[in-house]
């Protein structure tokens, strides 16, 4: 290399120092401590793509909502394990308004973030039936859902579904399930890291599916309405936000304030559990839990055990923003837009500058901007490119630490400024000079 940004000696030292034996496997949170180490002593700000943080104000209606509860002495109030009344209602309506899937007030339950909500519906899930011991993941996919599964003594299954879309994918879902030993299938929609949006013709078969082998499917709907090639703002009118749901009553929804409010510090989500299945009753869930409803479960025994709910102010705010949604007075994926407009920018400026996007068409759509997307350089591994790219003070995380089988990384555009794209074109063509 001619010249870099950053000395090499200074990233190897920390990747020595932080004890990384392969870059290509490091956690999210390994590489957020790499960088901040390299950082600090060169002195140089990173072009910091390796963490999917929100970079917009939080949602104002939702602040305001939880300040007033605050201030109304909310807090020395235990809330009701299973949410407020308002919240309830209005995740209820959301999902209706959203959606078009009527989901009752009584199944939508709040969380510590969808992570809780996950963990809890991993957790049942892996005990309705003893013969169905197996999680199925599709890939590529949210790296700490696999550590919850890893921390539970759960076992799962995954595959990169790259090669399999469309009708394709059908043969590849059916190759698991038709073992008898899978209990659910997890997938998020847009995706995480890949950007990719499942199809409706996708979404029926993973819907029919389910109700073939009796299956529990868990759709991670983090960044809800975000596919901005089409318009999902409009309550009560189509388009809506595509789900499972419309395919089958065996489903659980995660939507989440993090994003789509740029609420994450407040942890707030709804859990949605269908009609059908939070009323269904599994023998199994009474060896293991002590009770049979699915619903009943997940609330009473496994969310009551990790927290006793959550917190109650931030039950207030999620009110206030769903109401607000779906009075029509804010315009949350308006809001949002904007991470769509920088990753535009930011794809032109890698793709002109010898890269390629890794993950790039939903069927034969070209896939959309949005909070992420894919790059892969010429014959690079993904732990290699992120090290040549730490050289040139630009972080991101590899795609196999998230499943895929391709090799390249997933780039956040939240904490890139507009202010540091000139910066990073000048990088990636530095970058450019080196590999080229």
């Amino acid at each position: 290399m001619k010249n870099t940004i950053i000395n090499p000696e200074i990233v190897r030292k920390h990747i020595e120092k932080l004890q990384i034996k392969d870059l290509g496997k490091a956690s999210i949170r390994e590489i957020v401590a790499l960088v901040n180490f390299i950082e600090e002593e060169s002195q140089t700000k990173f072009i910091r793509m390796e963490m999917g943080v929100p970079g917009l104000p939080p949602a104002k209606f939702g602040v305001d909502a939880e300040i007033k509860a605050l201030e109304s002495g909310v807090a020395s109030i235990y809330p009701m394990m299973d949410g407020i009344k308002p919240l309830k209602y209005e995740a209820s309506r959301f999902i209706k308004l959203f959606i078009d899937v009527d989901v009752d007030p009584a199944s939508c339950i709040p969380t510590c973030g969808s992570m809780q909500g996950t963990f809890a519906a991993f957790l049942v899930a892996g005990n309705v039936d003893k013969q169905k011991d197996t999680t199925l993941f599709i890939d590529p996919g949210f790296p700490v859902q696999k550590q919850q599964m890893t921390v539970m003594g759960n076992k799962f299954k995954s595959f990169d579904v790259f090669e399999f879309r469309g009708e394709k994918l059908r043969e590849k879902l059916e190759s698991y399930l038709q073992q008898g030993n899978i209990n659910s299938i997890v997938y998020s929609n847009p995706n995480n890291p890949s950007w990719i949006c499942l199809t409706d013709e996708e979404l029926q078969i993973i819907g029919d599916l389910a109700n073939k082998y009796d299956v529990i499917v868990m759709e991670d709907l983090a960044y809800f309405g975000m596919d901005f090639r089409k318009d999902l703002y409009t309550p009560g009118r189509p388009p809506y936000q595509p789900s499972v749901a419309k395919y089958t009553e065996n489903y659980v929804l995660f939507i989440s304030s993090s994003k789509i409010f740029s609420y994450a510090g407040q942890r707030g989500a709804i859990m949605a559990i269908s009609n059908k299945l939070w009323n269904r009753q599994y023998d199994n869930l009474g060896v293991r839990f002590g009770s049979t409803g699915f619903g009943f479960t997940i609330v009473m025994q496994v969310l009551y055990a990790l927290s006793s709910g959550i917190s109650h102010s931030v039950q207030y705010a999620l009110a206030a923003m769903f109401k607000a949604a779906n009075d029509g007075v804010f315009n949350f994926v308006e809001d949002v837009k904007e991470y769509g407009k920088k990753a535009k920018i930011m794809k032109d400026l890698f793709t002109g500058n010898g890269f390629h996007v890794v993950y790039e068409k939903d069927g034969e759509e070209p896939i959309a901007d949005g909070f992420y997307f894919t790059i892969g350089y010429k014959n690079m591994s993904g732990g290699e490119l992120l090290e040549n790219l730490l050289y040139h003070g630009i972080s991101a995380i590899t795609l196999k630490n998230t499943g895929s089988e391709k090799e390249g990384l997933r780039a956040c555009v939240s904490h890139v400024k507009r202010d540091q794209f000139a910066d990073l074109e000048t990088r990636l063509k530095i970058f450019g000079e080196n590999f080229g």
